[in-house]
């Protein structure tokens, strides 16, 4: 007969336990879970990209309902147990029931921290912890505007990103000096608070909350120093405490959490505890790593081995996209520690590493993380570091040999035991374990098995270097992924067949292509329209239909149904006929909100629908056109002003600007495509994140690609150096016509450079004189057709006109 082995908690760290154990003895326990909450078991890290609507839930389940039945697992879902008859072996739930155990797990977790202040209670404050918490959040978001966000902490600033990025105005508060400081000094916190504000939110540290104010609702928030905040919405994100309820009820011993020996066992040898509700030799935890690492030991006691849990070394990455944080080991100052330390202003750069008796004991990486499982993992091993110290600062390739061209030297020095996947606590052995034992070729196959890069996927690379290192020449690099369902052809496939077979009509492609649905999806159609535009410039007749509804309308659509208009500024100069004409239609047409842009340009927001053309009429009777801030066009060309005004300038940006974005305006891409000039290294108009950017110095013009700004930040690639107007523009054009030629449809400058690689950019517009000249002049080719006005054809051509007229009126 089967031991009963009940399990209190379904959440990460007793179900990777019982995965483990399920693994190693899948018929010695007959198992039950209970679980609070009503959803399967799921990865909890990860409601942060669920609340920033970069993940669903479904994404970030990790066993589904399937998985408890293929194993015979029985679980009870919103059923809380509420008593523990030790003496009995009996658990009884919230429903009644009384369930017999021969082993008992408690996985309980913890209890977000609710800060005892006056109004914690007013609806609208909420804590974040779990589903529930991101389901009201994501509500709120929908029906108010103002946030705060009290505690700059991981979850904190997660929470915050999430809400911001649902259109919320956020407010953070932080007790402390600076950001995450149990992670980060203050120079890596002011990075990222200088960032995270950069991005509109509104900080405050050192700021001590005293009372949330509210009615029916919570309306504000008052600091100690009297300052009040506006709020819709409160969330509390102060920290968690282990949740020891049910085993004080029980009479478990308990300190901080539910005190457990190296085999994790409690005060009763029947019931063991893991987890966050766990205290360990004095240590509780609440990252997943170390939650991981007790599951695996249970397991392996649990299944007739002796393993002992040792405590665990920690480190932490923000999963706020485009921040890249990475923070392992101690941090704190001392006389008895040594700093190493490296900044990069320009690219934003930070790293500092606090070596104690010769050894790394921590270290804090901002802007650059690569190295953060290498340093995390001499930090484990508490080597020495006397024959690497002089480059250690310097990241692994260098530490390691400077000389060192092998791509895979890094991985394959990473120990057996080095975390490679932090979300899902994989070590590197298990990998080369499971691709071993299974078979595994692909990374699709190890995330099948191991769950490694199955979440935030930032570990993908990596994995595949283990792939490449453990299969070595028998590894076949991924083959290409097919565009969407309606074919197998990848993106690349279809562009070269539509130039082969000469194909000029989206029903051609797919009927020549054997198409597996009728008409395509809304991921097909759109590349294809933009794919048959680039082939075939002048011939092929844009599809309207295939695009999106930004694209359709010429205006970008907001949450209310309403839209925004940008009118184009060349080189972001205006004039006071454009600003007086602006200022008439904004008062014709009643516009709520008028806004300058991140691109120096006027946005006027809360235009009606049917308004549209009216709007346009008027913009283009003072002379303005679009400016394609609603497509994968030509956004904007920013510049500073130069040595046309500044002191400083060496070279006239604004005119450089103005001549590009009038070269280059109306170019469809495929995505948005945006360009600076700044008249000297100072940079001031920041063209090092741009597409294509670039920096006037005394000899001439510096050229940059690949930059982006968004969610995840990219500072550009130097590409050459040019010394005349004609030369930026012609290295510009073949920079656009091989974007166009070549980048997936909806892939940026910067993903595309990172895939292709910048040699192969370099190679094809720099090193061959030709081809640079034959894809400039493809471009003025192509242009001579796309530099229409859109608006105007809308506004007095008539063109489109039942996308902006109601089909009926009813009432």
């Amino acid at each position: 007969m089967k031991e009963s082995l009940i399990v209190i908690g379904n959440g990460m760290a007793g179900m990777k336990a019982l995965e483990e154990l399920l693994m190693r003895v899948p018929d010695k326990y007959d198992v039950t879970v209970f679980g609070d909450e009503p959803h399967v078991n799921y990865n909890r890290i990860m409601l942060s990209p669920v609340l920033a609507g970069e993940k669903s839930f479904e994404d970030i389940i990790i066993n589904d309902r399937k998985w408890y039945e293929d194993n015979n697992v029985t679980l009870y879902t919103s059923e809380k147990i509420i008593g523990i008859r030790r003496s009995e072996k009996i658990v009884v739930s919230e429903k009644g029931r009384e369930l017999r155990y021969d082993v008992l797990w408690l996985a309980t977790g913890s209890k977000p921290i609710l800060l005892p202040l006056p109004g914690n209670d007013l609806p609208g404050v909420l804590t974040f912890r779990d589903m529930g918490d991101v389901d009201q959040m994501l509500a709120a978001s929908k029906k108010y505007r103002d946030a705060v966000v009290i505690g700059g902490g991981l979850l904190g600033l997660e929470a915050a990103h999430g809400l911001n990025l649902n259109g919320m105005n956020v407010t953070i508060l932080h007790k402390a000096d600076w950001l995450m400081e149990r992670q980060l000094d203050e120079s890596a916190g002011y990075l990222l608070k200088s960032e995270l504000e950069e991005r509109g939110m509104t900080i405050y540290t050192g700021a001590d909350t005293k009372s949330i104010l509210g009615g029916e609702r919570v309306e504000s928030v008052r600091l100690v120093d009297g300052t009040e905040i506006e709020a819709d919405l409160v969330v509390m994100a102060v920290g968690i405490y282990p949740n020891t309820e049910l085993a004080q009820r029980a009479e478990l011993e308990c300190g901080r959490g539910i005190k457990v020996n190296d085999m994790l066992q409690t005060s009763d040898p029947s019931i063991y505890a893991i987890g966050e509700c766990a205290e360990h030799r004095g240590v509780t935890y609440g990252l997943v790593s170390p939650l991981y690492e007790m599951g695996r030991v249970l397991a392996a006691n649990m299944s007739g081995g002796e393993n002992k849990y040792k405590g665990s070394v920690t480190f932490t990455k923000l999963k706020v996209s485009g921040v890249d944080v990475f923070s392992a080991g101690s941090i704190e100052e001392g006389p008895e520690v040594e700093d190493l330390v490296f900044r990069d202003a320009r690219k934003g750069r930070y790293k500092r590493l606090v070596i104690s008796e010769g050894r790394l004991a921590g270290a804090v990486l901002y802007g650059d993380v690569d190295d953060g499982p290498w340093y995390f993992q001499l930090i484990k091993d508490r080597n020495r570091i006397d024959d690497i110290r002089e480059h250690i600062i310097f990241g692994q390739s260098l530490a390691v040999g400077a000389d060192s061209t092998d791509p895979l030297a890094a991985v394959s020095a990473l120990s057996e035991d080095a975390e490679i996947c932090g979300c899902n606590g994989v070590c590197k052995g298990e990998i080369i374990n499971s691709i071993k034992k299974n078979g595994l070729t692909s990374v699709d196959d190890v995330r099948s098995y191991t769950k490694a890069s199955a979440s935030c996927g930032s570990c993908t690379g990596l994995v595949r270097q283990i792939l490449k290192l453990t299969l070595g020449d028998s590894f076949e690099a991924p083959e290409s992924t097919p565009m969407c369902g309606c074919t197998d052809y990848s993106h690349e496939d279809v562009r070269h067949l539509i130039l082969l077979k000469e194909l000029k009509v989206i029903p051609q492609v797919m009927q020549e292509l054997e198409w597996k649905t009728p008409n395509g999806c809304s991921k097909c159609r759109p590349a294809l329209n933009f794919y048959l535009l680039c082939a075939f410039p002048g011939e092929y007749v844009d599809d309207n239909q295939s695009r999106f509804i930004n694209e359709r309308v010429h205006a970008n659509i907001q949450k209310d149904g309403t839209y925004s208009v940008v009118p184009r500024m060349w080189g972001g100069l205006t004039t006071a006929k454009q600003l007086r004409a602006i200022a008439d239609v904004v008062e014709k047409f009643e516009i709520p909100t008028v806004k300058i842009t991140g691109g120096q340009r006027i946005d006027m927001l809360g235009v009606k629908k049917e308004d549209l053309p009216a709007v346009w009429k008027d913009l283009n009777d003072a002379g303005m056109v679009s400016e394609h801030a609603y497509g994968k066009a030509l956004r904007t060309v920013k510049t500073c002003v130069g040595s046309e005004w500044c002191r400083f300038g060496t070279q006239a940006s604004m005119s450089m600007g103005i001549d590009l974005e009038k070269l280059t305006w109306g170019s469809w891409m495929p995505h948005k495509f945006k360009m600076a000039v700044s008249g000297c290294p100072r940079n001031c108009a920041e063209a090092t994140i741009k597409d294509f950017g670039i920096v006037a110095v005394d000899s001439g013009w510096e050229i940059y690609v690949g930059g982006n700004g968004g969610m995840k930040v990219r500072a550009s690639d130097f590409l050459c150096k040019a010394e005349t107007k004609e030369e930026v523009e012609e290295y510009c054009q073949a920079f656009i016509q091989l974007y166009r030629e070549e980048a997936h449809y909806l892939e940026r400058t910067a993903p595309w450079i990172e895939r292709v690689g910048l040699r192969h950019i370099t190679d094809q517009i720099v090193n061959d004189k030709d081809k640079r000249e034959r894809l400039a002049g493809k471009f003025r080719f192509s242009q001579q057709f796309v530099q229409k006005d859109p608006w105007s054809e809308r506004a007095s051509g008539g063109v489109d006109i039942h996308e902006y007229s109601a089909l009926a009126k009813i009432g």
